[in-house]
């Protein structure tokens, strides 16, 4: 059974673009990434999902369960956390995660203090005394400590120092070995390349790839860094130039033969080849008409 399967799922606000027909699978016990900028779509999908906010058109299916049906039974079976986590001020942190158990009925306490001690979280303060990055690591705590089986992330390492981004992902790994399901959206493409072993692009409220992070990672473009003169503007498929401190460097998706023809009549004094990481690769899905949008 799939964790999460949508088939053309679709909100739309008016003349706004939301997302439209969505088709994403991901599978239990799935690790699965969720890319695009800010605006694309991704947050507006799992809100879609989680109930939040209403479909306008087509249908999902979380665990099993419908999204419209069977929403409150859904809920109790996912740990969300939020891009922005905002809570009832005057509350200390203690406070917050008790009413975040005791909201689904369950005692979270002993995972709870695991959890804080891991992320370094004073429970005894205020909410709204926090750093953005002290609220994140309560969001966190809330969506993680009921152990649920599927953990719904939205931008989740935002506001958080690099030493708590690798805790963080350490935690999201040692569930997932233990049978939960993740599916986090991320603008930060590393994230995404380390951590998940499938991922969906969307662009515009679309889906425009859908595939094992390695097969997205994989093309037949090179990225080409080379020192000295040669006559680049007579090779096709070179995109993403730039020029200075005497090397030229480029994506190149056209003949190889003619690449080492040019670079042998020219005058290269050194040459690196390599494939392109998968921010270079995300960005090809990103243009238009050869211009980024």
């Amino acid at each position: 059974m799939e964790a999460i399967k949508t088939n053309n799922l679709t909100k739309s606000y008016g003349e706004a673009r939301g997302i439209v027909d969505l088709n994403l699978s991901v599978e239990k016990g799935e690790l699965f990434g969720f890319i695009g900028p800010n605006g694309a779509g991704k947050s507006t999908t799992i809100r879609t999902l989680l109930g939040l906010i209403a479909p306008t058109g087509g249908s999902a299916q979380i665990l099993g369960m419908d999204i419209v049906k069977d929403r409150e039974a859904i809920l109790r079976k996912v740990g969300y956390l939020p891009s922005e986590a905002v809570f009832y001020s005057g509350m200390k942190v203690k406070d917050v995660l008790k009413l975040s158990a005791d909201l689904r009925k369950v005692n979270c306490a002993d995972e709870a203090k695991i959890l804080c001690d891991r992320l370094q979280l004073d429970t005894s303060r205020k909410v709204e005394e926090l750093s953005f990055g002290n609220r994140k690591k309560v969001a966190i705590v809330c969506a993680f400590q009921s152990n649920p089986e599927l953990l719904i992330l939205d931008e989740p390492t935002g506001g958080l120092d690099p030493l708590m981004q690798r805790e963080f992902f350490e935690i999201v790994r040692e569930r997932n070995r233990n049978g939960a399901t993740v599916f986090m959206s991320s603008h930060v493409l590393s994230e995404i390349q380390r951590n998940c072993t499938r991922a969906a692009i969307i662009r515009e409220g679309r889906v425009v790839a859908f595939d094992r992070v390695e097969a997205l990672s994989k093309t037949n473009a090179r990225r080409v860094t080379a020192y000295g003169s040669a006559a680049w503007n007579e090779l096709d498929g070179i995109r993403d130039r730039v020029d200075g401190d005497g090397a030229v460097s480029f994506l190149y998706s056209g003949d190889m033969k003619r690449l080492l023809q040019t670079l042998s009549k020219g005058d290269i004094t050194d040459l690196t080849v390599t494939e392109p990481d998968l921010e270079e690769i995300f960005l090809h899905y990103y243009e238009k008409d050869g211009d980024r949008s």
